[in-house]
């Protein structure tokens, strides 16, 4: 029997249809694509400036050691207020670059927390 009007129409829509929710789904997955992308960069980016800090809070501990060398030489073999000195800005770079750490671990921690809130809101 031959189709009607009424079965291609309803064929089309079907068809038209599909495409539309095979585009939506396409875009979708360029979106989330794009989103892991920026994430990697924003990730990259982040590391590149905590081993920036991390190179310049050692830079400024070897500067103040020199500077501490320079105006209280060692003397004798006990420890000296000179070596607390140097051991006070040593403590004080390790928790520096602990704190960074710290940062580092709670952005990444959190950029994850949102990334998969996004994926459980998609579905």
């Amino acid at each position: 029997m031959p189709e009607t009007t009424a079965q291609r129409s309803a064929a089309a829509r079907k068809g038209a249809e599909t495409r539309k929710r095979h585009e939506a789904e396409t875009k979708d997955r360029e979106r989330a694509s794009a989103a892991v992308d920026r994430t990697s960069e924003l990730s990259a980016e982040v590391l590149k400036s905590l081993e920036a800090g991390q190179r310049a809070a050692i830079e400024a501990v070897r500067k103040f050691i020199d500077t501490v060398d320079e105006a209280l030489p060692a003397i004798g073999e006990r420890p000296s207020r000179r070596q607390r000195i140097i051991d006070g800005a040593m403590e004080m770079a390790d928790r520096l670059v602990h704190t960074q750490y710290a940062f580092l671990r709670d952005v990444v921690q959190d950029a994850g927390k949102a990334l998969s809130r996004e994926d459980d809101e998609k579905t």
